[in-house]
């Protein structure tokens, strides 16, 4: 079941708009699928691997050709080659080979994972919609101004542009961190890396209003902000289990006649300790 999720919007400028928009339900179906996320990952590193790594097997090393002495009457062990892995300057044993870390995965799978990492994004409200950037020509000073007045600046920022646009990507090639890819080329370990991801408001189509935001700034809702306001109310729900302010009062007036009745039965007690005192003592059998 697909929910609705918005992100907040910032013109061309940085300047974050009033209302924010409601994200268009593919790929945001707000539906997390963390096993074929993994998979999408592993499949993607495995992918940039080279597989270039070679040792040389004791086929591969010069020499060796001739045993090094004869078999029995010298008392040492037998060898019959000095490239043996035995051997200093030898063969390696087992060594990695070239070969081809490449992995697939099956279409359903990877659209699967890149709406699963688009929706994990937005429900943290991690998702920015930007007005479509107009660069004249590059300029990275522009692109450093864009991010700071979005309060973006030091993080790790995946910008998603509609078609392709070379002078946003030469204006942010030179920023740490800030990685620029089409909207149709994303894919989900970059979006999962990124802290943030800001896309062309053309890329995603006709978007419609969401929430009033206000004048308060967007804030993007973090684990440990999550369990701040959990902290919180902590105290409260305690304190409503508790009885009411009322019983609590009366609580003390009930406590007095326990105290009297415990003490009733003490005076029983010396009372039926002084009946023994009182009994005469039998006369002592004199003899005639």
């Amino acid at each position: 079941m697909s929910t609705l999720l918005e992100a907040a919007a910032y013109t061309a400028e940085g300047t974050r708009r009033r209302n924010a928009v409601r994200l268009p339900a593919e790929p945001f179906d707000g539906v997390v699928n963390e096993p074929v996320l993994h998979q999408a990952v592993k499949t993607f590193l495995a992918n940039q691997r080279q597989g270039t790594a070679k040792t040389k097997t004791r086929s591969f090393v010069t020499g060796g050709n001739q045993k090094p002495w004869k078999q029995k009457g010298t008392g040492r062990a037998r060898q019959g080659s000095i490239r043996s892995p035995l051997w200093p300057g030898g063969g390696t044993a087992f060594g990695p080979l070239p070969r081809d870390y490449r992995m697939g995965l099956p279409k359903k799978m990877r659209h699967l994972a890149l709406r699963s990492a688009y929706s994990a994004r937005a429900q943290e409200q991690a998702v920015f919609v930007v007005e479509p950037l107009l660069f004249e020509a590059p300029k990275t000073r522009r692109m450093v101004a864009l991010l700071d007045a979005m309060d973006l600046a030091g993080q790790k920022v995946l910008i998603l542009t509609h078609g392709d646009n070379k002078n946003v990507q030469l204006s942010a090639r030179n920023i740490p961190d800030v990685v620029v890819r089409r909207y149709q080329d994303a894919n989900p370990y970059e979006v999962l890396r990124a802290s943030v991801v800001v896309i062309e408001e053309p890329a995603l189509g006709v978007l419609e209003a969401g929430a009033d935001l206000g004048d308060a700034p967007a804030r993007r809702v973090t684990p440990k902000a999550a369990a701040q306001p959990a902290a919180e109310a902590a105290p409260a729900r305690k304190a409503a289990r508790k009885a009411p302010a009322g019983k609590a009062k009366a609580a003390p007036a009930k406590k007095a006649p326990a105290k009297a009745a415990a003490k009733k039965p003490a005076a029983k007690k010396t009372t039926a300790k002084a009946a023994p005192k009182a009994k005469p003592k039998k006369p002592s059998r004199k003899k005639d």
